[in-house]
């Protein structure tokens, strides 16, 4: 998730027991040509196991070099996006527009393949749009050209993150190739995992937007899949895990950038309970680290004298 699955944001999470993580997307492109802020997305944090690297492109030669360079690193493997439905990207006819065009994928695949000694997985949506659907012979394409596994997001391009994601999809790509399946779209809560995995028989799930603000997600999909009982973290334990993330955000991005980011994490963190509009407001008026601490802790007292944990 450009924007949110920073260094801070994964060393958050980890805490809480994901089984692997992905950086933000990278511009094979931007890579190829030293591009600082590129190199940057690429930044690992002390406090995170090593992530994926998620890369995006539709130039064969960039999609080499860019494989040929992460292969020097500790990556575990090289996951390219095929899902992104942003315009800026498609309008480039990188991500999700490469879903229209096998011959054109198909070569930067088989590039990425022959150019690194990493795993290479791929991420796929539906389709374009309901009329033109083609996961499963994507998937298919992607197998015979060398990807390792395939993840599928089973929207189509024009639906963006809206309506509801088509599980059958998943199914249907995991019925069809013989390479892991990782599934996803709507995994919000422990239960999802236990439905996706009941309906698809996919090999792995994968959750996104369900863990901006909810790290717990990840040690609650272990705790459904093992009987244990769902944590529900108390406004003091919300916070602290703000500050946590605060202090990496200042660790990695400085004060500055900090105390900027910050604001629509904690957002994040606290939405859907009383009170979070009033945290919203304060937190975008801040403009320093102090005044962040001083906001938060004004919701630990909040929450400790409404008592209180969610709406309704």
């Amino acid at each position: 998730m450009a924007g949110v699955t920073d260094a801070p944001f994964r060393s958050i999470c980890s805490e809480f027991g994901y089984g692997l993580a992905y950086t933000e997307m990278v511009s094979a492109k931007a890579l190829m040509y030293g591009d600082r802020k590129t190199k940057e997305l690429l930044l690992k944090a002390d406090e995170e196991p090593e992530p994926a690297v998620q890369i995006f492109g539709s130039d064969p030669e960039a999609i080499k070099y860019a494989s040929d360079y992460l292969s020097r690193t500790n990556t575990p493997l090289i996951d390219i996006n095929f899902g992104c439905p942003a315009p800026k990207i498609v309008k480039n006819g990188e991500g999700s527009a490469l879903m229209r065009n096998l011959e054109k994928a198909s070569s930067v695949i088989t590039a990425a393949a022959e150019n690194t000694d990493k795993p290479v997985t791929v991420k796929i949506r539906s389709g374009w749009n309901k009329e033109f659907v083609n996961a499963v012979e994507f998937a298919l394409m992607a197998e015979e050209c060398g990807a390792s596994a395939v993840a599928v997001h089973p929207r189509t391009r024009d639906m963006y993150y809206s309506g509801k994601a088509d599980w059958n999809m998943v199914k249907a790509v995991k019925k069809k190739i013989k390479i892991p399946v990782i599934g996803g779209g709507d995994i919000f809560t422990p239960e999802d995992v236990l439905n996706i995995l009941k309906l698809t028989n996919c090999d792995a799930v994968m959750a996104a937007r369900g863990a901006m603000g909810n790290p717990w997600l990840f040690g609650n999909f272990r705790n459904v899949l093992e009987g244990n009982p769902i944590f529900i973290p108390t406004m003091e334990q919300r916070v602290a895990t703000i500050k946590n993330h605060l202090a990496l955000m200042v660790k990695y991005k400085g004060e500055y950038r900090a105390t900027l980011e910050i604001r629509k994490h904690a957002a994040w963190y606290l939405k859907g309970l009383y009170g979070a509009a009033e945290l919203k407001r304060r937190m975008y008026s801040t403009k320093s680290i102090e005044e962040v601490n001083e906001v938060l802790e004004f919701f630990v007292e909040y929450g400790k004298n409404t008592h209180y944990q969610e709406k309704g």
